[in-house]
């Protein structure tokens, strides 16, 4: 039997049959994926063959099968920091919620999300959340956020979760492909996941006056059918979310700017630090490149990634 995991607990998955069956299995064993170091075999998205076993009176799966992934999302193993874990597989769109304040994120993380989606492969979209809420300033710094992403060439979007303001345009983005959400404790994600799907309701978090930071309330990951032919992801926490096993001439290829000027560089293997001549240096001086973009290279180049504010990598 073949279908698609929908929810994983760690020993047990949900998975999804074609006809519309849902079975819980689990895995026999030690179940590697080659090439992969990861905490946890299987996530949410995997397609997977299973066969149904019998014992006493229980009926269960077992999955014998993990079908090839198109691209799939890690985050660094809380515990073990040089493994990772996979938040979900055969992702379409990951959806990064930004918020001006209450609370603040900051370009170095969404840096940091966009070179990961870069690296797996996964479209990313840019939602500036909460817009109903601003001042003339922070409407201000949420229009110069979009147009230095909306140069790169990423998509960004305005919406309000709480007054419906572009849910309609993102239903339409999101029909008949399988997203994923994420961004700092809250962001707004599960009001505006409630916002497109009424009914569905996800546990929410009010923000922490004393900590300006959302209260993490999603424990594993989980894939929804929405009503209107769209699949959304859950997520857990993104705590050390983003850049794992990332060599340092490689990192430049995923800022899509730096790497459309990477061949007017004077050196080939050039890290756009000290080099001479170097191409993405001298865009920078023009202005062609955004400062924080290169802002956020320097500070992912230096790897410094186990003190990176791992105290507010989570979902609402």
């Amino acid at each position: 039997m073949k279908g698609t995991v929908y929810k994983s607990t760690g020993s047990w998955y949900s998975v999804k049959t074609g006809e519309g069956d849902f079975y819980d299995c689990r895995i026999k064993g030690k179940f590697r994926i080659k090439g992969i170091k990861s905490t946890n075999p299987i996530a949410v998205g995997d397609e997977v063959n299973f066969k149904l076993e019998t014992i006493g009176d229980e009926t269960f799966g077992v999955i014998t099968e993990i079908l090839d992934r198109r691209n799939y999302v890690v985050r660094k193993s809380v515990n073990l920091s040089k493994r990772t874990h996979i938040i979900a597989a055969n992702v379409d769109l990951a959806f990064l919620m930004v918020t001006i304040n209450n609370p603040k994120t900051y370009t170095d993380f969404i840096d940091r999300f966009l070179v990961t989606a870069e690296a797996y492969e996964i479209t990313p979209v840019l939602i500036f959340n909460k817009i109903d809420t601003y001042a003339v300033d922070d409407m201000a710094e949420v229009k110069y956020l979009i147009s230095v992403y909306e140069k790169i060439g990423y998509q960004c979007m305005e919406m309000s979760a709480v007054s419906g303001e572009g849910v309609g345009e993102l239903k339409s983005l999101m029909k008949g492909k399988t997203s994923m959400f994420s961004g700092h404790s809250g962001v707004g994600k599960s009001t505006l996941v409630n916002a497109l799907q009424p009914g569905l309701e996800l546990k929410t978090a009010e923000i922490s006056e004393q900590h300006k930071q959302g209260q993490h309330t999603t424990t594993f990951a989980e894939m929804f059918d929405l009503d209107f032919g769209a699949r959304i992801i859950d997520t857990p926490g993104i705590r050390g979310f983003g850049i794992v096993d990332m060599d340092k001439d490689e990192i430049g290829d995923y800022f899509p700017e730096f790497f459309a000027l990477k061949g007017d560089c004077k050196f080939n293997n050039c890290l756009h630090v000290d080099e001479p001549k170097c191409a993405v240096k001298d865009a920078l001086e023009e202005g062609a490149v955004a400062w924080s973009r290169y802002k956020s290279y320097l500070q992912i180049l230096e790897g410094d990634e186990e003190n990176y504010r791992t105290d507010i990598y989570s979902d609402d």
